[in-house]
């Protein structure tokens, strides 16, 4: 099924170069990967393979979209905003409550159904390593997410029916320049993120975005604040 990658040491020695400054953490919320036995194979169950299946099992299909937390990673781990080393971790909460950390350097397959068997691996066997090293790029870790985000960080979480409409671009400038921002975004098809350790709850668009769209505007506010091209 193959693995990911880290992009090599460049891009560590630029988070590292930057580790003094401050920088962006996601938390992605509800993350649709549940593993199920489908015939003789464990799989990541998703509304348009395993329909029929989740009928049988009193399950609303529509529930599982594994594909929300692919395309949002992607829209991370691509952004020039990672690139420059400002990212500092992600996380992922799936909707069963199991937390894992992907590193910023990652790369994430770029097809959904290798991502899929990525996911099942890591679930199965709680961390995987990058090819040929030991670093672990991508593993289960304790709850509560909150013990891993820094002391000082501003937690903004993203809801559509938030009564706080914003333009992103003037909420981040409005933050202190040393203040690290921790974004949390709801990864499932529908309903809203309930996390007791946000700071602010905010809406960016008028109209509802998907998690992919939210954190692209996001990024790109946040580029501009620190001058990412």
């Amino acid at each position: 099924m193959g693995r990911p990658y880290g992009k090599g040491h460049k891009r560590k020695k630029t988070g590292e170069r930057l580790s003094k400054k401050p920088g962006v953490i996601f938390v992605l919320e509800k993350a649709s990967l549940e593993v199920a036995k489908v015939g003789k194979n464990y799989q990541i169950l998703n509304s348009e393979e395993h329909a029929n299946f989740l009928r049988r099992n009193n399950k609303n299909p529509a529930d599982y979209r594994p594909d929300i937390v692919y395309q949002a990673l992607l829209s991370i781990l691509d952004s020039p905003l990672n690139k420059a080393g400002c990212l500092r971790a992600v996380y992922v909460k799936t909707d069963k409550g199991v937390l894992f950390e992907v590193k910023p350097y990652v790369r994430i397959p770029r097809t959904y159904k290798r991502f899929a068997g990525i996911m099942l691996q890591l679930l199965q066997k709680l961390s995987i390593a990058a090819v040929g090293k030991r670093e672990k790029l991508l593993r289960v870790i304790k709850n509560p997410v909150t013990q891993y985000l820094p002391l000082n960080s501003r937690k903004i979480g993203f809801s559509h029916s938030s009564d706080k409409l914003v333009e992103m671009e003037k909420y981040v400038a409005g933050v202190g320049g040393d203040t690290d921002l921790v974004f949390v975004v709801g990864a499932m098809s529908h309903g809203k993120i309930e996390c007791d350790y946000i700071d602010d709850f905010i809406s960016v668009s008028e109209y509802p975005l998907s998690a992919a769209w939210c954190i692209a505007r996001v990024c790109e506010a946040v580029s501009k604040k620190w001058r990412v091209l």
